[in-house]
């Protein structure tokens, strides 16, 4: 057979060589549907029991998955463990059991499939990729309900690359990466838990390779590429050199940039700045600590409301933000307040149809109308300022008024605490994302009454080149090297350092090795990206000449095109001497 290359998703990094493990982890099929009047406590009680078997084996691969993954994944699992208690899942199951004679296993694939196909609707990818979550709990109590074996991938005492339709996230906390060197998969976005936990343990990753996975015999040859999404197929011997040459060069810059990890971000010339992390959940932060993160530059606290069938109430919250504020040590955590609308949807909290989400009722516009649920979040917030170093932050503000709004609610809500006997932090820094024009626009307003301002590129990218992110006809003009993106910035750090104000940047330009010398150059504070990104943005800092990164700065902000500003960029970068 001639070799074969198949093109997927790069989802965790790494080039690696090694033979297929073909896996199927789909329970068999039951024929029977429906059941007796006779049959159906017989039926309660098998459910039963395999929910009690579920939530054990759940509970003991928590435990698993703390120790060999940390407790960002564990929480994957702890959440798969509370949806068995969930009302809008397993009551439901033993309804139709009771209601409409469905077998316990009929019964468990329909309530399974309907949850599933509710969040695979939402136009979120992340919130599409939960219905993997729900799946997999279905499959779980199946499998107990059948009386099957679940494969256990912790038996593997060989170096493979595991081929499946997809992973579990219970199967992928089992994996030894001394052996598992890389994952390929049918399906799969850079979001999806196998994506996830692949990176966490450093697995290399190719997902979303459509129905070629299923010609890949078990045993055969393979190489993935994690980065360039690239699977072969019987490469052949001249192919096989090249990669393991590759291999060779990418273990000497792991081994270079591993020494960045415990280093300041400082330039040659002595110029500090802060690197922070953007987290979604309790358990990133211990992966930010572990990148030895300066601090939490941006916490998304939708994903709080993600993970969950209700609205998180003020006592769940003020225990995640707790947990955050105690893991990061007296470091900094900006907590940015429910940010929800455009692409991020909530299945409880039904949002309006509209012809522009983006353009319309998302983020603090939808705090402010709906004031009980940001209250509630500030009440569990300003709480758990009293555990560490928090900040708050709002997002989407357009305006003066919607800032003071927003800030006056903080300031009764803390009031209100105080007032109920709450120790509450006396020096909350309280600061707005800047992502819409207006904001930049008037920066040097907005500077007389923020503590700090964070700039979002992603959405300032977008709102200033009226350029849909999400749409890929137009993904062409979606640059935040654009002079006018680059205007802005440098407006907003302006307004912020003549007030003596500090300016961070959460988008992901921040990330980007390329914006570095340009984000010296115009004197951004801090820098706040995913926590895998830190060593290597060091890496290029310690690099650089501040000096020199102004006067390139100075020139750049004079060119008219975007395609001017990221040729001087790359040149610049390749003239610089590499570190030793």
């Amino acid at each position: 057979m001639a070799e074969q290359h198949i093109q997927g998703i790069g989802v965790s990094p790494g080039i690696r060589i090694a033979k297929a493990f073909v896996i199927n982890n789909n329970p068999a099929l039951t024929t029977r549907e429906h059941i007796n009047e006779e049959e159906v406590e017989a039926e309660l009680a098998r459910l039963g029991n395999a929910k009690e078997l579920s939530a054990t084996e759940l509970m003991n691969l928590t435990e698993q998955a703390k120790l060999s993954l940390g407790e960002k994944q564990a929480g994957i699992l702890s959440g798969q463990a509370k949806m068995l208690e969930d009302p809008a899942y397993y009551p439901q199951i033993e309804k139709r059991i009771r209601e409409e004679r469905h077998s316990a296993d009929h019964a468990v694939r329909v309530v399974t499939e309907l949850i599933a196909g509710k969040f695979e609707k939402l136009s979120n990818e992340y919130m599409r990729e939960r219905a993997a979550d729900i799946r997999d709990l279905g499959k779980r109590l199946l499998s107990h309900l059948q009386g099957e074996e679940r494969i256990s991938l912790s038996d593997i005492r060989e170096e493979v690359i595991i081929v499946a339709d997809d992973l579990a996230p219970s199967d992928t906390v089992q994996l030894n990466k001394q052996y598992v060197l890389g994952l390929l998969t049918r399906v799969g976005g850079k979001t999806s838990h196998t994506s996830i936990m692949s990176r966490s343990l450093g697995i290399s990753a190719v997902v979303g390779v459509g129905d070629a996975v299923r010609e890949i015999a078990d045993g055969e040859l393979l190489i993935i590429d994690g980065s360039q999404g690239i699977c072969i197929r019987m490469p052949d011997p001249k192919t096989i050199e090249t990669y393991q040459l590759r291999q060779q060069s990418e273990q000497l810059e792991l081994e270079l940039l591993e020494k960045f990890r415990s280093r300041p971000a400082e330039t040659k010339d002595g110029i500090r700045v802060e690197m922070a992390a953007n987290i979604g959940t309790v358990q990133e932060a211990a992966a930010a600590v572990d990148r030895n993160a300066e601090g939490v530059g941006l916490y998304r606290t939708e994903f709080l409301y993600m993970n969950t069938s209700h609205a998180p109430n003020e006592e769940e919250q003020f225990i995640a933000y707790r947990e955050v504020a105690e893991s990061m040590n007296g470091r900094p955590v900006i907590i940015r307040t429910l940010d929800i609308g455009g692409d991020k949807e909530l299945p409880y909290l039904p949002l309006p149809k509209e012809a522009n989400p983006f353009l319309g009722y998302r983020a603090i516009r939808i705090g402010l109308d709906r004031k009980e649920l940001l209250v509630t979040q500030l009440r569990a917030i300003l709480r758990a300022s009293h555990y560490g170093n928090i900040k708050i932050m709002f997002p989407m503000i357009s305006s003066l008024e919607e800032w003071r709004d927003a800030k006056a609610t903080c300031e009764k809500t803390r009031t209100q605490l105080i007032q109920e006997g709450f120790p509450v932090s006396n020096s909350i820094e309280m600061g707005i994302m800047v992502e819409i024009p207006s904001a930049a626009l008037l920066a040097n307003a907005f500077v007389k009454e923020v503590d700090f301002f964070s700039i979002g590129t992603n959405d300032l990218v977008q709102y200033t080149l009226a350029v849909d992110r999400m749409n890929e006809k137009v993904a062409y003009l979606y640059d935040y090297f654009h002079p006018a993106v680059l205007q802005l910035i440098q407006r907003v750090i302006k307004a912020a350092h003549s007030h003596g104000k500090w300016v961070g940047m959460c988008g992901g330009m921040a990330g980007d090795p390329l914006a570095a010398p340009l984000l010296i150059g115009l004197g951004l504070d801090e820098w706040s990206m995913n926590s895998s990104s830190i060593v290597k943005i060091k890496q290029v800092i310690s690099n650089l000449d501040s000096r020199d990164c102004r006067k390139l700065t100075d020139r750049l902000l004079l060119l008219d095109t975007t395609e001017e500003v990221r040729r001087e960029l790359v040149r610049y970068m390749k003239e610089l001497q590499p570190n030793e």
